[in-house]
């Protein structure tokens, strides 16, 4: 398990570092963002030009790359170009998007699963046919079309929420943005956990447990699910950095400022050291989530060994 480890480690290396790579050239491919700092107006070719060495960017392309490592290296990500560090940014949307995104994947493990775990327990009946359908609705409805239904009726009809969430992002107030942020997740972990259970439903060592008169909740808990939960958690562990990073649409609506609103405040204004500096971390995310999803296999699963 220690070989495995250090070397899905030193593996992750070369991606990180091609994965930084195309992000850094794809962002400041996007234009000149000394120009799109000063909008409309032409810039002061002084002031261009002292900005320009402030943020490396009269220099060649691999060499801003290579500076900007160094700089991650010691913890400095860079200063945006409002004058605020992008550590301090960080500070202030990562712990909100986490707590969104904790919410969003407790209704993607708790209902996806059990909606998944029962479809396939039920193929073929009305329970079924009607988790399928309820699946196929979510996931034709556009995320920003349900958010802001459910923001208007819950929100301003009812009053059983706020409309918009507050800068200190309570868990209370992310329920329903959580909820709108998982629901095409959930709808796919359950046709996922369903095709997994019925496919596991027909292999012999489930005939075999339920031939010794084992009850059936062992059988379904301790043999039927453990198996059927190995690609439902390669799913989840992507699905954490893409509920992180996904959530623009999701934060815009509710008024959330996490890392999607900064993602897309960055954009927007061609904030290139906010954009590189937010996704390089998301990339981190990615692949420690992943590291922790190989490493869950073997407790699912025993017969799984890293050699």
């Amino acid at each position: 398990m220690g070989r495995y480890i250090i070397r899905r480690l030193l593996q992750m290396i070369p991606v990180f570092i091609g994965a930084t790579f195309l992000i850094f050239v794809m962002v400041y491919a996007l234009g000149d963002p000394v120009g799109a700092l000063f909008g409309d107006r032409a810039p002061d070719p002084a002031t261009a030009a002292r900005l320009r060495a402030e943020f490396n960017l009269d220099k060649p392309l691999y060499q801003q790359y290579l500076l900007y490592m160094r700089d991650i290296f010691t913890g400095d990500f860079g200063t945006a170009f409002n004058g605020r560090p992008v550590t301090e940014l960080m500070a202030d949307a990562f712990p909100v998007s986490f707590r969104l995104m904790l919410v969003a994947l407790a209704f993607e493990i708790v209902f996806g699963i059990v909606l998944g775990v029962v479809s396939g327990l039920r193929r073929g009946r009305a329970v079924d046919t009607t988790v399928l359908m309820f699946t196929l609705v979510v996931i034709a409805i556009p995320t920003f079309v349900l958010g802001t239904t459910l923001q208007f009726f819950l929100g301003v009809e009812l009053a059983w929420i706020d409309p918009a969430v507050s800068p200190d992002a309570r868990f209370s107030e992310l329920i329903v943005p959580g909820l709108i942020l998982a629901m095409v997740s959930l709808a796919y972990v359950t046709r996922l956990t369903r095709t997994s259970v019925v496919e596991n439903l027909r292999a012999d060592y489930i005939r075999t447990a339920v031939a010794k008169g084992l009850p059936r909740l062992r059988v379904t808990v301790r043999h039927l699910l453990r198996n059927s939960l190995i690609p439902v958690v390669t799913y989840l562990g992507a699905d954490i950095g893409t509920l992180m990073a996904g959530a623009i649409v999701t934060e815009r609506i509710f008024n959330i400022q996490g890392v999607g609103y900064q993602l897309f405040q960055g954009i927007v204004r061609q904030n290139s050291p906010t954009v590189v500096g937010f996704v390089t971390v998301l990339v981190l995310i990615f692949l420690l989530a992943n590291l922790l999803v190989d490493l869950g296999y073997a407790v699912l699963d025993p017969r799984i060994r890293y050699a």
